[in-house]
């Protein structure tokens, strides 16, 4: 299993890029330098002639691989949520008992962040941080509707889709699954912000997790339906 695990890429939909950062070593350099920036710094002060000066390279050449640094966000979202989802199918694949399958399927995109080593140039803990504080910013603006057209965000749609299809499993009767889906994915980023932020209107904490809420919520809401 972890040989077949090693060979696996994540696909993030063309487009976002100019030049496939994963066919170069400096494009795996851009992306990897580009997470360790963006959370030392933020998105707002980042930029790519910092980001060439991180890694000893000309502005010129990170604009090769991406037009923007909001391109740039986007390819790190779509990255992650790639992330997600193949962690969904991994992990759920052989679970039967369709209880059993939801919960871990909440816990999956819900969980703080451990570092995958199948992907050696990626810091996904450092890549969770990053989408908890800044991925609303790679579709809150007024391009969203164009780059949605062109898949951009396709990685995070599945992702919740997929979970809508877990949910539907354990009950098919319930009628909101893409919405519980989608409030439960969108909304564990936010508890896992405010439990840092803003503690005093959070249940969250380091004993109570997002997951322990959202797996509560989840299998409550099910069940009251039934």
């Amino acid at each position: 299993m972890d040989k077949l695990l090693s060979n696996i890429r994540i696909e993030v939909p063309e487009g976002i890029y100019i030049k496939n950062p994963e066919s170069s070593q400096l494009g795996k350099k851009i992306v990897e330098h580009s997470i360790i920036l963006i959370d030392e710094i933020g998105f707002e002060d980042f930029n790519f002639k910092k980001l060439g000066n991180r890694i000893a390279s000309n502005e010129s050449s990170i604009y090769r691989y991406f037009e923007s640094k909001h391109k740039l966000l986007i390819y790190l979202s779509s990255w992650y949520w790639r992330w997600i989802e193949y962690q969904l199918v991994i992990e759920t694949f052989s679970i039967r008992d369709t209880k059993e399958k939801l919960v871990k399927a909440t816990e999956i995109v819900t969980r703080t962040t451990k570092e995958d080593q199948n992907f050696s140039h990626i810091n996904e803990v450092l890549l969770n941080k990053i989408i908890i504080n800044e991925n609303s910013k790679s579709f809150l603006n007024k391009s969203v509707d164009a780059e949605n057209k062109q898949g951009y965000f396709s990685p995070y749609k599945r992702v919740v889709k997929r979970f809508a299809e877990i949910i539907s499993s354990h009950n098919a009767t319930y009628k909101y699954p893409l919405s519980l889906a989608s409030s439960v994915t969108e909304g564990s980023l936010h508890q896992q912000f405010i439990k840092l932020h803003f503690t005093s209107i959070t249940n969250c904490n380091e004993v109570i997790t997002p997951t322990h809420f959202y797996t509560d919520l989840i299998l409550k809401t099910l069940t009251n339906e039934n």
